[in-house]
């Protein structure tokens, strides 16, 4: 039967179906796939998302329920505004807070769909999303302990830079009219969020005394909940499977040896990184006791900490595939020149 002979209704109904829940779909075809053909492996994948899922819990309920009490309260009124003004230092701004901020790429979702659907400017939006997923406080301790401080500090530095680049480089873009309404249909209320800047509409920071505003609360946060489940279950299970048929060791080997070839492997090897950031520091200091270029093994960790899975289909469950490609731009061209600057300062 070919597909013109099927009738309207079903048809359309399919269409619907798979419109609606293809991310969930995808993520029960590879675990049936898996379970048919390795079982144990399909067993592993659904641990390790779960598991994954709930070590990000607490970023995530707690950036969620920002996102749920500033839009009941209307107080992404007061967010939006403060995004407006000067966009240079809301670039600074924005790249600073994610250099130092402890969400991961993951837990910050909300936050990113809220300040877009809003209108905040992507310029420093995006300087904030590229500097969050590569360092925290966390991250800064253990890699000041399994490298060294200098490592840390050039990690930290090295996140607000990209942070400050890919705000400056969208600032410029913006100007000439682009990414004017970044966001994917469905999420958020795209563009028209400048609304909120426009007529923006008195705060209520009592909400849960207003029966329509405790909806809203309780509608923003099972809505953002189910967003976030279907893509980060996704994103996991993807992740286990690299960490299951991809040695660790075989990729990290690649970026053995000196001079800017190293680089240059370590910061696209980085692109599909499957390791997260306390995974990989251990390996990778252990490659540059043996000899790999330090500018190599920060490239790498920055390009994997902005482009992993989970990292990257934050991005792209989010935004226009334009966006997500300027991303994936910016996360490589700016990895390259951290690696670079830092191998010279190495050298001084």
């Amino acid at each position: 039967m070919t597909d013109a002979t099927i009738p309207h209704g079903p048809r359309a109904a399919l269409r619907s179906l798979w419109r609606d829940h293809r991310v969930w779909l995808a993520s029960g075809l590879i675990l049936l796939a898996l379970a048919i053909t390795d079982t144990a492996q399909a067993l592993d994948s659904t641990q390790f998302a779960f598991a994954a899922l709930l070590r990000t819990a607490p970023f995530l309920i707690l950036s969620i329920g920002i996102a749920a009490w500033a839009n009941a309260t209307g107080a992404d009124n007061l967010i939006a505004k403060a995004f407006t003004g000067a966009p240079l230092l809301m670039v600074g701004l924005g790249a600073l807070a994610g250099g130092i901020s402890p969400f991961c790429s993951c837990g910050v979702i909300p936050l990113i769909a809220a300040l877009l659907a809003m209108g905040v400017p992507l310029s420093a939006v995006m300087a904030f999303w590229l500097a969050s997923p590569i360092m925290d406080p966390s991250m800064f301790v253990l890699t000041a302990g399994v490298l060294d401080l200098e490592f840390a500090i050039a990690k930290t530095l090295s996140a607000i830079g990209l942070g400050v680049f890919g705000g400056l480089v969208v600032h410029v873009l913006a100007r000439g009219g682009a990414f004017a309404d970044p966001l994917r249909e469905g999420v958020g209320n795209g563009g028209c969020g400048g609304s909120k800047l426009r007529a923006p509409q008195p705060v209520v920071w009592r909400f849960w005394a207003d029966a329509d505003r405790r909806a809203k609360f309780a509608k923003t946060a099972w809505t953002t909940t189910l967003f976030l489940a279907k893509w980060l279950f996704l994103a996991f299970i993807l992740e286990s499977l690299m960490l299951a048929w991809i040695p660790a060791e075989t990729v990290t080997a690649a970026l053995g040896g000196s001079g800017i070839v190293p680089i240059i492997t370590a910061t696209f090897v980085g692109v599909p990184a499957y390791l997260n950031g306390y995974a990989a520091l251990p390996l990778v200091g252990g490659l540059i006791e043996q000899g790999m270029a330090p500018g190599a093994g920060l490239a790498f960790l920055v390009a994997g900490g902005v482009t992993s899975i989970p990292a990257a289909m934050a991005v792209w469950a989010l935004a226009k595939p334009q966006v997500f490609a300027l991303y994936i731009a910016l996360s490589l061209s700016g990895a390259f020149t951290v690696g670079l600057l830092f191998q010279l300062w190495q050298a001084v």
